[in-house]
């Protein structure tokens, strides 16, 4: 089983996971939208394109449960991420001098990014869910959570800072450096662990992909979990697209400016992830429902804020109320994450790479379509209305409501057992 060392080494994977795809779904968006004046939607299409390719995320679980070797899908996945990463900037410079170049550059990037990240988060978390003592699972969760923030975070920040003045060939050069950095961390970290923990429990060999998917849906707590997961999820990317568009057009940010704040809101989900490890599983307070309930509230309630300050054209407040929305949806994720780690080892033995495959395309799917609906509600909306702030406030409140749903979700399907620290979804 997996030590508290070993299960910090994953979480620099994580790390290094989050700080790739921030730039592809905050900085590169940004730069679309604002400085290249092309609508919303085509990021949002793009970033549509990479969660999309995610729902082959349970056939990357099922290959690592299958084959016993789930590093090597950890390290590919990571490559291929970070080569995605580097297309995916190469297209937007492209797009200043031929839209048609770097259109096709950049769905090529964002299909490499989508398939990246699902071989190698789908297998990583299937390691830690395998590999990890059930008591210590939800721990691990936030862990390694905390730990993707935190590399989400300081990435955002750090750009941020280095982004201004603003070069395509300054934006190249830094991309070049965090995907580097993340590899080279990646192979570092996962060096050894799945060999020392042996904890890979391969399938059958006669088990096929489609009898195992069927033998998980047939699960009624993985069915209803992957309900709430779509949800959810829904509510927490439909700002991913709009939030850094919306500094940027309704309080005349610029670029490292809103990308400073895009850090900003990341550390805000690092504290709210932080809260609920020291608070939930460190001192046992509120169950880990209670803390799902009370972060996507919170999280409605800070959307409805954000869109007051934009109507009122108060920029001083917005800092603040970016990061109260970073901390509730850091509440909200973390807890939810626990329950996904506790759930991944009940039922039939050896599936916990299906499991968390099933739950990541579920995730994937609602954030691909959360991120799309949002872009493209805001340009629907701008056509119609008569501000900026209008358009986006009416997108941030329709979001708020969502999350009113996911709390409503999470009262019906998650349950706490007290005695074992872990979630248990009802059967129906």
């Amino acid at each position: 089983m997996l030590g508290w060392l070993s299960i910090a080494r994953l979480g620099v994977v994580q790390m290094a996971l989050g700080a790739i795809v921030v730039l592809s779904t905050s900085t590169l968006n940004r730069l679309m939208v604002v400085e290249l004046a092309l609508p919303a939607v085509l990021p949002g299409l793009l970033v549509a394109l990479h969660y999309g390719i995610q729902i082959t995320r349970p056939n990357w679980g099922f290959l690592s449960d299958a084959g016993g070797h789930r590093t090597r899908w950890i390290l590919g996945g990571m490559v291929v991420l970070a080569l995605g990463a580097l297309g995916a900037t190469f297209g937007v410079i492209l797009f200043e001098t031929s839209f048609a170049a770097g259109l096709a550059l950049s769905i090529l990037a964002y299909a490499l990014i989508g398939l990246g990240v699902g071989a190698s988060g789908t297998s990583l978390l299937a390691l830690l869910a395998s590999a990890t003592e059930p008591g210590r699972r939800p721990a691990a969760a936030t862990i390694t959570w905390l730990m993707m923030i935190f590399g989400i975070a300081v990435t955002a920040a750090t750009v941020g800072a280095f982004l201004d003045p603003y070069t395509p060939m300054l934006l190249l050069k830094i991309v070049g450096v965090v995907t580097g950095a993340a590899i080279v961390a990646t192979i570092l970290a996962v060096w050894g662990i799945e060999a020392r923990v042996q904890a890979s429990r391969r399938l059958p060999d006669t088990t096929s992909f489609l009898d195992g998917m069927r033998e998980i849906w047939a699960e009624p707590a993985a069915r209803n979990f992957s309900i709430f997961v779509f949800v959810s999820m829904i509510a927490y990317f439909m700002q991913e697209l709009i939030l850094e568009p919306f500094a940027g057009l309704v309080f005349g940010l610029t670029p490292g400016q809103t990308t400073t704040l895009s850090g900003a809101q990341n550390g805000g989900v690092f504290l709210g992830m932080l809260t609920v490890g020291v608070a939930g599983t460190g001192f046992g307070l509120g169950s880990l429902r209670a803390w799902v309930v009370a972060g996507c509230l919170g999280s409605a309630g800070s959307l409805a804020l954000i869109t007051l300050l934009g109507g009122a054209g108060i920029a001083a407040a917005l800092m603040p109320a970016v990061v109260s929305l970073g901390v509730f949806n850091g509440m909200f994720a973390v807890a939810a994450i626990g329950a996904m780690m506790a759930l991944a080892g009940q039922g039939r033995g050896a599936r916990e790479g299906t499991r968390m495959g099933v739950w990541g395309a579920a995730q994937a799917i609602a954030a691909g379509f959360g991120g799309l609906l949002g872009a493209g509600a805001v340009d629907v909306m701008r056509l119609g209305l008569s501000s900026d702030a209008q358009a986006f406030g009416a997108v941030f409140l329709a979001e708020a409501t969502l999350f009113i749903l996911a709390a409503l979700l999470a009262l019906r399907f998650i349950q706490y057992d007290g005695r074992r620290a872990a979630v248990a979804v009802p059967g129906e």
